[in-house]
């Protein structure tokens, strides 16, 4: 009889093990440290688009955690287990002073991104500790050594680039920095009033645009296909490249600048 019951036996081993498993990444995934945090601004900032800042005056080892432009945190609306990657749109200088995270989010349908959007000011929402490696601009650091630096975003992939401008990285000691930010049109471009100030800071904004509305005198297409018309790197080994936004936009100009000589471990990524 002792068997004729082993099988069952083994059945029952495995479905334990199986829920051991299942239990252990359920507390590795609960493990996440959560700050609850109140919105302070939800605006709309372009086409589905939005502004939103969270006070994080209360949570002073968040604050010191965010070092450095392109890093991006986890966000979790209430009621909803799925939380968004957001990468922060204000520099860490911004979170110090004024104990406030900014964001620029796309609201796309059916996400947590969406909720978050609809959501108002005082509402609550939690956010994980600040995440990633961010921009390495250590390695572009020396404006002398490397006088040009292109920049590539397209779409909501601006948001860690103003974190990037707004910190600064010797843009105005340099001698060709550049913008290339991709939208479809003008009504889906973020941060347009701030263009003036980027430029003030050295950082020359070109705005691309792949659907553009008549009248328009701009660059159009895609933001690869503007900068190869353009190109002019006069020295591709003091040249330092840093990249957001879509991933076959980040790969094509990637291939192009290496091809021309560019080193690769001088293109900073966030995508």
């Amino acid at each position: 009889m002792f068997i004729l019951r082993r099988p069952h036996l083994a059945r029952h081993l495995r479905n334990n093990r199986v829920a051991s498993v299942v239990s252990a990444a359920a507390v590795r995934q609960d493990a996440t440290l959560w700050t609850p945090a109140p919105l302070s601004l939800v605006e709309s900032a372009a086409e589905s688009l939005f502004h939103i800042s969270i006070d994080i005056s209360n949570s002073p080892d968040l604050v010191d955690s965010y070092t450095r432009p392109g890093q991006y945190l986890q966000l979790r609306v209430p009621d909803v287990v799925k939380p968004s990657f957001l990468a922060i749109a204000s520099p860490p200088s911004f979170a110090a002073a004024n104990g406030a995270f900014e964001f620029l989010v796309k609201s796309i349908a059916g996400s947590t991104a969406e909720i978050l959007c609809g959501l108002k000011r005082g509402e609550t929402v939690e956010l994980s500790h600040v995440m990633g490696n961010g921009f390495d601009v250590d390695q572009i650091d020396s404006p002398e050594e490397y006088p040009t630096v292109l920049i590539f975003a397209t779409g909501s992939g601006i948001s860690p680039i103003r974190s990037l401008i707004e910190t600064g990285f010797g843009a105005d000691r340099r001698s060709d920095v550049r913008l290339y930010y991709g939208a479809r049109n003008l009504k889906r471009m973020a941060y347009q009033e701030k263009f003036k100030e980027w430029e003030s800071s050295g950082v020359k904004v070109v705005p691309v645009l792949s659907q553009p509305d008549n009248g328009w005198r701009g660059e159009t297409g895609y933001v690869q296909a503007a900068f190869a018309r353009a190109k002019q790197v006069s020295d591709s080994s003091a040249t330092g490249v840093v990249l957001c936004g879509q991933r076959q936009m980040a790969e094509e100009i990637t291939s192009m600048l290496v091809a021309d000589g560019v080193s690769n471990d001088k293109i900073l990524k966030n995508f």
